[in-house]
C-alpha cells in the first residue's frame, strides 16, 4: 500500500526505448526518408553513444512497428510503404482530369502559402541554404529543355520550403503527394509553354518568395506564394477559355461544311 504524500520512484526509461524515440523523431522530421538506408549499426551506435545490443533492440522495435525493414545482407531501410495509405488509384484519375488540376492549384495555395509563412518564421541558416540550392536547381533544369525535370526541380524547391517550416504533417503530406503534385506542375508548364513570355514573370515570383523567406518575413512570404499561384491560375484560366472558344469555332466551321 502506498502511503499518502509518498511518490513512487520514477522508472528509468529503457535505453533501447530512448534510442527508438530518437530514431522515430528522425523519421518524423524527414531526416530519415522513406526508402533510405540507415547507417551501419557500428556507426549508429557511435553516434548515439550506446552499445550495439541496445541499438539492435531499438531497431527491432522499429521493425515491429513497420517503420523499417531489413534486407538480408543489404542493411536496414526506412520502410518505403510508410506513405502508402495516401497512394491511391484516385490520384491517377486526378492527374488526368483538367478540373482536378485547378483543384490542386487551390490546394497548393494553402499548403505552399502556409509552409512559406512558417519557413520564414522558423527556418534555420541550413534550411535557407537548402532552399537557395533548390531554387538554383530550377535554372539548371530549365537548361535541359525538359519540362518533367523542371517540374521535379520546382517541386523540390517547395519541398525544401515545407521542410524549413518544421511542420512534420505538412512535410509528409507533400511527400506523399509528390507524384501528383509534380504531374500538376508539369501539366501547367506544358500549357504555359505556349506563352513563353510569362516564364520570366514566374521566375521573378519565385525569386521574391525566396527573398521573403530568407529575410525572415512570414507575411511577405505568404503573400509572394499566393501571388505566384494566383498569377499561374489566372493565365491558365484565360488560356483554357481561349482554347474552348477556338474548339467551338472549329466545330462550327466543320458543321458549316456539310
Amino acid at each position: 500500500m502506498t502511503l499518502s504524500g509518498i511518490q513512487k520512484p520514477v522508472k528509468q526509461a529503457k535505453l533501447s526505448d530512448v534510442i527508438l524515440r530518437q530514431l522515430e523523431a528522425l523519421i518524423l522530421e524527414g531526416s530519415l526518408q522513406a526508402g533510405e538506408k540507415l547507417p551501419p549499426e557500428r556507426e549508429l551506435a557511435k553516434q548515439f553513444d550506446v552499445s550495439r545490443p541496445s541499438l539492435r533492440e531499438a531497431i527491432q522495435k522499429l521493425e515491429a512497428k513497420g517503420l523499417v525493414n531489413r534486407r538480408q545482407g543489404g542493411g536496414t531501410f526506412v520502410s518505403d510503404k510508410i506513405l502508402s495509405g495516401l497512394s491511391d488509384p484516385l490520384f491517377e484519375l486526378m492527374s488526368q482530369s483538367n478540373e482536378s488540376q485547378f483543384d490542386l492549384l487551390e490546394f497548393r495555395h494553402g499548403i505552399e502559402g502556409m509552409s512559406s509563412y512558417y519557413a520564414a518564421m522558423r527556418g534555420t541558416e541550413a534550411d535557407f541554404a537548402e532552399i537557395q540550392k533548390k531554387h538554383e536547381n530550377i535554372g539548371t533544369a530549365q537548361l535541359e529543355n525538359n519540362l518533367r525535370l523542371e517540374a521535379e526541380a520546382i517541386f523540390d524547391f517547395y519541398l525544401a520550403i515545407c521542410a524549413a517550416s518544421h511542420n512534420a504533417v505538412t512535410l509528409h503530406l507533400a511527400r506523399s503527394m509528390s507524384s501528383l503534385l509534380i504531374d500538376n506542375i508539369e501539366q501547367n508548364l506544358t500549357v504555359l509553354a505556349k506563352r513563353p513570355d510569362i516564364f520570366a514573370q514566374m521566375a521573378e515570383f519565385r525569386k521574391r518568395l525566396l527573398d521573403a523567406i530568407i529575410s525572415g518575413q512570414p507575411q511577405k512570404a505568404w503573400g509572394a506564394s499566393h501571388r505566384h499561384l494566383a498569377f499561374i491560375e489566372e493565365i491558365l484560366l484565360k488560356m483554357t477559355q481561349e482554347n474552348s472558344r477556338m474548339e467551338r469555332s472549329m466545330r462550327r466551321m466543320q458543321r458549316s461544311e456539310y
